[in-house]
């Protein structure tokens, strides 16, 4: 144990990353600029994709600062917006020439609904994450050999994907009770190891490979657009699954951002910079078939 916090295995590997371009959603705070900064010290032109333009300017001269590197920027993403994630992109794609690394770390537990009506959480756990990657991989694939992680969560274990309640509702679960909204959020977390799986098959013999993973932190700012008696009761509930702080929560991303040799890994989880087999449900290939599909649909992509 360290300071109270259990003790997590940490990324020893020296790959450098000059000349590379990186995108980290929710690089302002907590694991994402914990991922940023580690990203920065390695060299890499780092693109801090973040919803508040303050917040987002802030973290980027505080990265810039701290590691020496001046090529961090702040670019504006509200996964919350279809139309803000397009823009980002298409303003990414005019100005950028290189995407080595996409990160998807931004992540909530909040209630209501995204700007295109879906359910908040799954609107910016999953289908924001889903529309970005999609958009950007095109340049991934030009930039190979690439990668794509997706910041999921050992909660996958508790969620499960209720197709009718998302056909129908457009959200991941019914409620916006406390319970509702974790169990919501477990389920936006199987979503991203479901994706990953099925992005996996379909990225095969172009050399850009994607994992998902397990970060791990109670000192994020997941639950921050949640009223503060939701904050408390949230944060309760999620550091039984989160014992950590942000750097070293970072360290798994940066494994699977980073370490060599894991390519014929592509497509699976992580966590503690391991391998973990997941339950049954998170590799199914039928359920992440027909969530891509009904993923495409709400993004207007089918």
């Amino acid at each position: 144990m360290r300071n109270g916090l259990e003790e997590r295995k940490t990324f020893t590997g020296t790959a450098k990353l000059y000349g590379k371009t990186v995108i980290v959603t929710g690089g302002n705070t907590g694991i994402g600029k914990a991922t940023a900064a580690q990203l920065a010290i390695r060299g890499a032109r780092v693109i801090l994709a973040c919803r508040s333009k303050q917040r987002g300017e802030a973290a980027a001269q505080e990265v810039r600062t701290e590691t020496g590197n001046d090529a961090v920027v702040f670019m504006q993403l509200d996964l919350a917006s279809q139309k803000s994630i397009r823009s980002f992109a298409e303003t990414f794609l005019k100005a950028e020439p290189r995407l080595d690394l996409l990160i998807n770390n931004a992540a909530l537990a909040a209630p209501g609904r995204t700007e295109d009506g879906l359910g908040m959480i799954l609107g910016v756990n999953h289908i924001g994450p889903f529309l970005l990657t999609n958009l950007l991989l095109e340049r991934l694939k030009e930039c190979a050999p690439s990668r794509v992680v997706n910041v999921s969560s050992c909660g996958h274990d508790l969620g499960t994907i209720d197709f009718d309640c998302i056909n129908t509702h457009k959200k991941l679960a019914l409620g916006s009770s406390d319970v509702d909204l974790f169990r919501a959020y477990t389920h936006s977390k199987l979503c991203n190891v479901l994706f990953t799986h099925e992005l996996a098959k379909r990225l095969e013999g172009t050399n850009v490979t994607c994992y998902s993973l397990h970060p791990g932190s109670v000192r994020s700012e997941l639950a921050r657009d949640i009223n503060e008696w939701h904050t408390r009761i949230i944060k309760a509930i999620i550091s039984k699954f989160w014992a950590t702080d942000p750097v070293s929560g970072a360290q798994t991303t940066l494994y699977c951002a980073l370490q060599e040799n894991i390519e014929h890994l592509s497509g699976r989880y992580f966590s503690d910079c391991q391998l973990v087999q997941v339950k049954p449900e998170a590799r199914d290939d039928g359920i992440a078939k027909k969530l891509w599909d009904i993923s495409e649909k709400f993004c207007g992509m089918a």
